[in-house]
């Protein structure tokens, strides 16, 4: 079916009941692998079934009813995607968190979140006691090393029926919750309906990517992140696909390693680690010739990093925006027709717009605030009135926090999150266009521009990771030669790396508290 990339389709092809379990794990052939583990370990969709059914069972047994939320706080393996589709295959809410959160993070979340049933496992359960968190069910730990209020993951999803009736979930029903990634505030969840999924899966996932069965996906974020959990364990589900997915945290090496000895086809990246593949000491050595793709998420693309990439190992790069409350990624460049150094254009099904203060659309070349149109959209930010009635002033329509500018081309030109904007002397800068310039100096190897308080103004200072020894006077006249003459730190700060989310956004709350 031919889509209009202006108009948003409407989610009328999406059946009034769609479970979103059961149209991607139920309906793949179950000889076909869906998990390849760290260790070379193959799941088949038969046995990921099975077990996503009698997790389903099982959480039933613990009084989860449709609607209810599920919250997965678990390392990356076959557990936490069962985990998943097995709640979502009764019709309750998930949600996931990091599983190297500290006590007082799982406590926020635990409250905030208020689910029926925490499922854990060995790595985070200590952590989720010390929070008090006690309606646990508990992956990888003995019987008797459990307490009250927790329930023993093996034992009770092992005496489930392997078979499980999805329930009817409506198609517009609240099935997801995607957290924002806090690296300016406390994180929200975006709820989002059933539909978001499938419809992103039609317009993203085959639509620009153009998954393929044959395809082996291998995710460099963790699966808490939704970019990388749909990426994984969901889009490829639609096409019979396999997903590699480990429990450590993701390193270079770890990353090269991988990708040597399981061949994936796609690789889901984020900025932070394509500069860390590229600046290691044996990236020349690597093969990635088994890389038809890989994408970029999560935070801007610096093209003189995009470049270095396709220098250094030749694969192309399909960077994208996306967010939260749009479920996945709005904006992409599109392989064979990628142009460095942009966004990309709109994934077809979404309507961009580039509006003002008043909401009117602005010309191309003039920067404004993203608007986002399209049914994946979320329903609201879970008990955020005000701030959702901001974010979503129309139905199925974001009103996103990033600045862009569209050229006539239609491609989009990231400029930063409007509340990272700077008035400096009267006059507004965007830390995002300093970053890029600084990036280019040789001797910059990252760096972050944030705002601070200096005797009642605000001065842009900027974090810089260097190479050598460079001054802040080098760094300044590189600046000011390459941009307008106001638009330049005024102060610095040289740091052996920056602080990052868990999602590996540059953390500007930390900076702006240092």
């Amino acid at each position: 079916m031919q889509i209009d990339h202006r108009t948003p389709m409407g989610h009328t092809d999406v059946p009034e009941n769609f479970n979103v379990a059961a149209h991607f794990l139920d309906g793949a052939d179950g000889d076909r692998t869906a998990l390849i583990g760290g260790d070379g370990r193959r799941t088949s969709y038969a046995r990921l079934r099975g077990l996503a059914n009698r997790v389903g069972h099982a959480l039933r047994a613990l009084g989860v009813r449709p609607q209810d939320r599920v919250l997965i706080a678990m390392s990356d393996g076959v557990e936490f995607v069962a985990a998943w589709y097995g709640a979502q295959k009764i019709g309750a809410v998930t949600a996931e968190v990091y599983s190297f959160l500290h006590a007082k993070e799982y406590r926020y979340y635990e409250r905030y979140v208020a689910p029926r049933v925490v499922v854990a496992d060995a790595g985070t359960v200590e952590r989720l006691r010390a929070a008090g968190v006690r309606n646990l069910l508990v992956a990888g730990v003995p019987a008797d090393a459990l307490r009250a209020g927790e329930h023993h993951f093996d034992s009770l999803v092992a005496g489930q029926p392997d078979e499980l009736d999805p329930a009817p979930t409506h198609r517009d029903a609240p099935a997801i919750w995607k957290f924002t990634t806090g690296s300016t505030g406390a994180p929200k969840a975006c709820v989002l309906p059933a539909r978001s999924p499938r419809l992103s899966f039609d317009w993203y996932a085959r639509g620009v990517l153009d998954l393929r069965p044959d395809d082996v996906v291998l995710p460099v974020p963790k699966l808490f992140f939704g970019y990388s959990r749909d990426l994984a364990a969901l889009f490829p589900f639609g096409v019979g696909a396999a997903g590699i997915i480990f429990p450590e945290r993701s390193t270079v090496e770890r990353v090269f390693e991988l990708i040597a000895a399981h061949r994936p086809t796609v690789l889901v990246n984020v900025p932070t680690m394509m500069r860390a593949m590229v600046a290691h000491p044996l990236a020349r050595e690597q093969d990635l010739s088994c890389l038809r793709l890989c994408t970029s998420a999560g935070e801007a693309l610096p093209p003189d990093l995009h470049r270095a990439w396709l220098d250094a190992f030749g694969v192309e790069v399909a960077d994208g925006l996306g967010s939260s409350e749009t479920y996945h990624i709005f904006l992409s460049n599109r392989p064979g027709a990628a142009r460095v150094g942009t966004l990309g254009q709109e994934v077809p099904g979404y309507r961009v717009r580039v509006v003002g203060e008043d909401g009117e659309e602005l010309p191309d070349g003039e920067t404004g605030v993203l608007e986002v149109t399209g049914e994946t959209a979320a329903l609201e930010y879970w008990q955020e009135p005000v701030k959702s009635a901001a974010a979503f002033p129309a139905p199925h329509t974001v009103r996103s926090g990033d600045l862009a500018v569209r050229d006539a081309d239609g491609f989009f030109h990231y400029r930063g999150r409007k509340d990272d904007l700077l008035k400096v002397g009267g006059v507004w800068i965007a830390p995002a266009e300093i970053e890029d310039c600084l990036l280019t100096h040789p001797e910059v190897v990252d760096c972050a521009v944030v705002g601070v308080e200096s005797e009642g103004l605000t001065k842009p200072r900027a974090y810089v990771v260097a190479r050598s020894e460079v001054t802040g006077t080098q760094l300044t006249e590189f600046v000011r030669a390459g941009l307008s003459p106001h638009k330049y730190p005024r102060e610095y700060r040289f740091v052996t790396e920056l602080p990052r989310t868990a999602a590996g956004k540059v953390d500007r709350r930390a900076l702006r508290a240092a």
